[in-house]
C-alpha cells in the first residue's frame, strides 16, 4: 500500500550518458501493529520488493533485525543467491575502524560475499560495484546528526543507482534523538563535503528514510532515483531511541551507547579546536569539554550562565586539560549545537584564545566543513557575539522545518 506522502519527481534531471534515470519515488506503509524497523516490516511481507532480483545491500553491524539477527543474514536466509553483494560505509561493515580511516573492499566472513567500501578511493559507488546488481538497499542506523557519514554515504549511493539504473531501497530505522530536535547552524554550499553532503540544520530531526524523499525531491543529488522507502511501524517524532525497547549497537567505535548521539551534537564541533578535551578513550565519549590550562571551578561558573535545560554540567581535572563533565537527559530541552558553539568560546576565553590559535590547514578545513561555514571560526578569532552567531540560525532552521513537512512520514 502506498504512502498518502508518495509523489512522482520530475523526470527532467538527466542522468549520466549510458545510464537511465529511473523516477519516482514512494514510501511503503504498514497499518498498525507493535513497533517494527523496516527491515522487519520487509521481512514480514517475504521480501517482496526484492524477490527475483540481483540485491545489493549497504549495511555494517548496526544493520540488525529487531530480534537480533544481522540484516544481510537475514536476507542471504531469504534471498540466497539473489543477494549479491555488500558495501560498508566509514568504520567498516564489523564498525571497529576509526574515524577517518580508509576502509578496504574484502570478502565478509559471515555471507562470503564481496564487501565494497564506500570509505576508501571512492565513497561513491562505481558502475563496476553496481554491476552485479538490479536493487540497492539501505539499511544504516544512523545518529541524526549532518556531520555523521552515513547519511553521506546514503546520498551518494543513492545518485549512483539513479546514474547507472538501479532501484534504491531504505530501510527506515529511528533517529535515535527523536524527530522533534531541528537545530543548529545551515550549510553554505561551498563547504559541502562528506561531513556536510546534504543542506540540512546540524540536526534535522529526520528518519533516514525521509531524508531520502526529500533528497530526491529537492533534487539535492544529480540524478532522480526510483527510491522506495520501507516504513517502520509503530515509531513517532516524540520517541527517542529508550522508547523503541530496541538494543543499542554501536555505530561506530565512539558512538558506544544509545545516549551518545546527544554528546556528539554537544561536543563534536568542539572537538575539531586544538589543546581539546571532549572524553574520547572514556566511558563517555563526547561527554567532556575542557582544554589545556582551563580552571575547572571557571569553566563550571561559565556553564552554569548557559541557557541549558536537561544539561548537567561537573567539574574535572585530567592531567592538564581542565573543565566540565557533561551529563545529559535524552529528553533535555536545550538546544544541544548552541551548547557546542558556546563551550567552545568559553574554552577560548579561558585558554586565552589557545583552542583556536593552531587550526590551520586540513584541521581548519575540516572544523569548518563539520559546522558547515567558517563563521563560527571567524567570529571566535575576532572576539565576536557566539549569541548572535546562534541566533542567526533561527530563520534557516524555521526554513527546513517547513520544506520538510511533507517528506515527514510519520506524525
Amino acid at each position: 500500500m502506498l504512502s498518502r506522502r508518495s509523489f512522482l519527481l520530475s523526470s527532467g534531471a538527466a542522468a549520466l550518458s549510458g545510464c537511465q534515470t529511473l523516477p519516482a519515488p514512494q514510501a511503503t506503509a504498514p497499518q498498525g501493529g507493535p513497533f517494527r524497523l523496516g527491515i522487519d516490516v520487509l521481512a514480514s511481507r517475504n521480501f517482496d520488493l526484492l524477490r527475483g532480483r540481483r540485491v545489493g545491500l549497504i549495511t555494517n553491524h548496526t544493520s540488525m533485525t529487531g530480534r537480533g539477527e544481522m540484516t544481510r543474514v537475514a536476507m542471504k536466509r531469504a534471498l540466497g543467491s539473489g543477494l549479491t553483494a555488500l558495501y560498508a560505509p566509514e568504520h567498516g561493515i564489523d564498525g571497529t575502524i576509526g574515524a577517518g580511516i580508509h576502509v578496504s573492499t574484502r570478502r565478509d566472513n559471515v555471507t562470503g560475499l564481496t564487501v565494497y567500501s564506500l570509505y576508501g578511493p571512492t565513497r561513491k559507488p562505481t558502475p563496476q560495484m553496481l554491476a552485479p546488481i538490479d536493487v540497492l538497499v539501505f539499511d544504516l542506523q544512523d545518529i541524526g546528526c549532518r556531520s555523521y557519514t552515513y547519511i553521506s554515504t546514503m546520498a551518494v549511493a543513492m545518485e549512483a543507482a539513479a546514474e547507472c539504473g538501479k532501484d534504491f531501497i531504505v530501510l527506515d530505522r529511528p533517529n535515535p534523538m527523536g524527530g522533534l530536535r531541528v537545530e543548529g547552524p545551515p550549510l553554505d554550499p561551498q563547504w559541502k563535503s562528506f561531513v556536510g553532503q546534504l543542506p540540512v540544520p546540524y540536526v534535522h530531526g529526520m528518519t533516514t528514510g525521509e531524508l531520502a524523499m526529500m533528497t530526491a525531491a529537492h533534487r539535492w543529488i544529480a540524478a532522480s532515483p526510483r527510491l522506495n522507502v520501507v516504513r517502520m511501524q509503530g515509531w513517532n517524532r516524540a520517541m527517542v531511541w529508550q522508547d523503541t525497547g530496541l538494543r543499542w549497537y554501536r555505530t561506530s567505535p565512539n558512538i558506544p551507547h544509545a545516549t551518545s548521539p546527544f554528546y556528539y551534537v554537544a561536543t563534536g564541533i568542539l572537538g575539531g579546536a586544538s589543546s581539546v578535551d571532549i572524553g574520547i578513550g572514556t566511558e563517555n565519549p563526547f561527554g567532556y569539554a575542557g582544554a589545556t590550562g582551563v580552571n575547572p571551578q571557571s569553566m563550571l561558573a561559565a556553564c552554569r550562565e548557559f541557557p541549558a535545560p536537561g544539561v548537567g554540567f561537573s567539574p574535572y581535572t585530567k592531567g592538564s586539560f581542565g573543565g566540565v563533565r557533561l551529563s545529559i537527559h535524552p529528553r533535555a530541552q536545550a538546544d544541544l549545537t548552541a551548547l557546542d558553539v558556546r563551550l567552545l568560546a568559553a574554552l577560548q576565553r579561558l585558554s586565552g584564545g589557545r583552542v583556536l590559535a593552531r587550526v590551520s590547514g586540513d584541521k581548519l578545513s575540516l572544523f569548518n566543513k563539520v559546522y558547515g561555514s567558517e563563521r563560527l571560526y571567524q567570529t571566535l578569532r575576532a572576539g565576536g557575539s557566539v549569541e548572535r552567531l546562534i541566533a542567526g540560525w533561527g530563520s534557516s532552521v524555521n526554513s527546513f522545518r517547513s520544506a520538510r513537512q511533507r517528506h515527514l512520514l510519520y506524525a
